[in-house]
């Protein structure tokens, strides 16, 4: 194995825990974001078509991020000096899609020794050597990593999934269910199955209006309230 890449945290694994300078300041991780959801998002280089697409997206739905207690934190493998003039440049002449004008506030990781990217997994030689792929992880209030989502250096990525993802996760936390393919926030959700054969019966015996069953194993009902 190439020596530019260390072995990928897994979902349920604490996330690595770093020191790093940032377009904000000082980063201390996961310490200075106990408490709130984090989504960590490597791209491949500043001043690049794809990634400034992303970073445009990522900003124009910081406040949707913010409604989820959701904090965004980029990075790649440049300078700080390099991610100041590629946003101040983002701001004064990027129009795109409809956005212009756009600040974007949430911190950028200077990576230059790659210690993060190597920590994260972000580096893969099939693709660069020199460059993250476009890695994304969301780590929960714990510190823990809780989804990864992985994209080729040519492909940018679909920030309402990040955001379906998130909702889907939270809402799972807090009511014990789980949520089926395409589910978008208001769908119904899935019971987990029963897991013996005296609940197994009792699940299809029930009177229960609000459950809708399939069978034994596959039981939905009504979405309860995203907050």
């Amino acid at each position: 194995m190439s020596d530019c890449t260390n072995s990928l945290p897994l979902i349920g694994d604490p996330a690595p825990s770093f020191t790093a300078e940032t377009t904000a300041g000082p980063m201390n991780f996961p310490k200075d974001y106990e408490g709130s959801w984090v989504v960590l998002f490597s791209h491949p280089a500043d001043f690049t078509p794809v990634c400034t697409t992303e970073f445009m997206t990522f900003a124009s739905l910081e406040g949707e991020f913010a409604k989820r207690n959701t904090k965004l934190i980029g990075l790649s493998i440049d300078s700080l000096y390099a991610h100041i003039a590629w946003l101040r440049t983002i701001k004064e002449k990027i129009d795109w899609n409809g956005l212009k004008n756009l600040e974007i506030t949430f911190p950028i990781i200077e990576d230059l020794k790659m210690n993060v990217a190597k920590a994260y997994g972000m580096l893969q030689p099939g693709a660069s050597t020199t460059q993250a792929v476009r890695a994304v992880f969301i780590i929960d209030p714990e510190g823990i990593v809780r989804a990864i989502l992985y994209y080729p250096l040519s492909n940018g990525r679909n920030m309402d999934e990040v955001l379906r993802l998130i909702d889907a996760m939270q809402l799972s936390d807090k009511h014990g269910i789980a949520t089926p393919a395409n589910w978008r926030p208001g769908d119904d959700v899935i019971v987990p199955p029963p897991g013996s054969c005296g609940a197994a019966k009792e699940r299809m015996e029930s009177a229960d209006s609000g459950l809708r069953r399939l069978d034994w194993f596959m039981t939905f009902k009504d979405c309860p309230p995203c907050e």
